[in-house]
């Protein structure tokens, strides 16, 4: 594979990609005089426009995209986009609405923001939701917020919030945030919250239990209820990391469950794009007992218009900017809408078809620590490959990059050593599902065979195996003067 070099290695001295008239106009150095104004950058690459164009262009073809094949990030929910989305949400009157404008003249905007929490209200069994949060964990920090608010308004906030060891790893870093002490609940041999446990953490000091369901092991937390039962019974509040809620979406709604607040991932569950640092969309719902305290402004229908209500005393104030990620909210309502009741109902059903058939094609081959029924993802480890030949979940996950696939998540869930978490989504052919099992199939062969060719692994990259430790203590930021800095 030929190396595509740096930009700055293509330089030669005079080259440019442009071509400017003479001013007709006095420059006006007068009034730019005494400004600081730059002659030139040093080390600033000189090349063609079309040099700039096919670089970047062999550079994107480097990228793995969901786009171009099977993205099996458990927990990420890493799914194809469908385009009519992008479409709708690049329409004028939303793309170009200016977040500033008077409220009159954006009133086919409010109605999507009301009636998207309306559809998410009735998906998910909640009598209120914020679209305001930017993403997934800043919809846990608003959800503990709102619970902390509430207890406040009790006399007491209390001082404590339970963790399942089988949750996200942002939800402790929400409750810290909060102001709360975090301690953890284990998982029993099923992978669910030992109820015992929890039971006898369960004191009048617990501000909220942060539940995942599905949690992070695929599995369903069937007790829920009971759940519900023993953190009510002590005055707490019951909050459900609903960043999974693929698996549930037109099947079961939380709110059924007695979950009290639940934040969502638009970006995730509802197809719109993940990854690359954003834009996401953390919607908050919650019951009745928590409307008070939601994030300001509201959206509020006053007759056949819509008004921002700011007037709320015991709101927890602004989360972030504005109205949240509205193109965000935007394109997730397409989705909703496209699909309607039965669509989404049916979009789940595959997506945990899709995660059985790849646990059902790899059982055997690799490790399944936990045998409970899987949901939406199925949670692997290196155990056997570790045991018989070395080979670790890190070579495993670089060999794939061989194949043609980018790796699932590794060594998360952090109660399962050298775990393999692999989450297909529903958006994936049976077709698709076979080649990464086959894949799959071919590496464990190869780790039997010539466990050294997966330690080498990755083969046909660009940049091959890194040493990742001397990457994070001398890391190459700059290219200056021929000479890496």
């Amino acid at each position: 594979m030929i190396r595509e070099p740096l930009i700055f290695e293509i330089s030669d001295l005079g080259k440019k990609g442009y071509a400017v008239p003479e001013l007709d106009v006095p420059a006006g150095a007068e009034a730019l005089a005494g400004l600081p104004i730059r002659e030139g950058i040093p080390g600033f690459p000189q090349v063609s426009e079309v040099e700039v164009v096919r670089h970047f262009t062999r550079l994107s073809q480097q990228n793995y995209c969901v786009d171009l094949g099977l993205y099996p990030l458990g927990s990420c929910t890493m799914k194809y986009n469908p385009k009519v989305n992008e479409k709708i949400a690049g329409l004028p009157g939303f793309a170009e609405a200016h977040p500033l404008a008077p409220v009159e003249t954006i009133q086919g905007n409010l109605e999507i923001l009301y009636r998207m929490e309306r559809l998410l209200c009735e998906i998910t069994g909640f009598d209120a939701v914020t679209l305001q949060p930017s993403a997934g964990a800043q919809g846990e920090l608003t959800g503990i917020m709102l619970a902390r608010a509430c207890h406040e308004s009790r006399g007491n906030p209390r001082k404590i919030v339970l963790i399942p060891d089988s949750a996200h790893g942002t939800n402790p870093s929400s409750a810290h945030l909060s102001g709360y002490e975090v301690r953890e609940i284990k998982s029993n041999a099923a992978g669910r919250i030992d109820l015992g446990s929890l039971q006898q953490a369960m004191t009048d000091e617990v501000a909220a239990l942060m539940v995942t369901n599905p949690n992070t092991l695929g599995v369903f937390e069937s007790d829920i209820c009971k759940i519900a039962d023993i953190v009510h019974g002590k005055g707490g509040l019951l909050y459900m990391d609903g960043a999974n809620m693929n698996a549930l979406a037109g099947i079961a709604r939380p709110g059924d469950f007695g979950v009290d607040v639940l934040h969502l991932n638009l970006h995730k569950t509802f197809a719109t794009p993940h990854g690359g640092g954003g834009p996401g969309s953390g919607p908050v719902a919650v019951k009745k007992i928590l409307e008070p305290f939601l994030p300001l402004p509201v959206v509020v229908p006053k007759g056949s218009a819509y008004s921002l209500d700011f007037d709320r005393p015991r709101s927890i104030g602004r989360v972030r900017s504005f109205y949240g990620n509205f193109l965000v909210v935007l394109k997730a309502m397409a989705y909703i809408l496209s699909l309607g009741p039965r669509g989404m109902r049916e979009v789940a059903e595959i997506a945990i078809l899709n995660a059985n058939y790849i646990r059902k094609g790899l059982e055997g081959v690799y490790d399944l620590p936990y045998d409970s029924a899987s949901m939406h993802e199925a949670v692997f480890s290196d155990k056997i490959q570790k045991d018989a030949y070395g080979v670790t979940n890190l070579d495993i996950a670089k060999r794939l990059i061989d194949h043609g696939f980018h790796p699932p998540t590794m060594s998360f869930p952090l109660i399962v050593p050298g775990a393999l978490m692999i989450e297909p989504t529903e958006t994936e052919s049976r077709r698709d599902l076979d080649l990464f099992i086959e894949a799959m199939k071919t590496i464990a062969r190869e780790a039997a065979e010539n466990p050294a060719l997966l330690k080498a692994a990755p083969h046909q990259t660009y940049v091959r195996r890194l040493d990742e430790t001397a990457a994070a203590r001398n890391p190459v930021v700059t290219w200056e003067g021929g000479q890496d800095r």
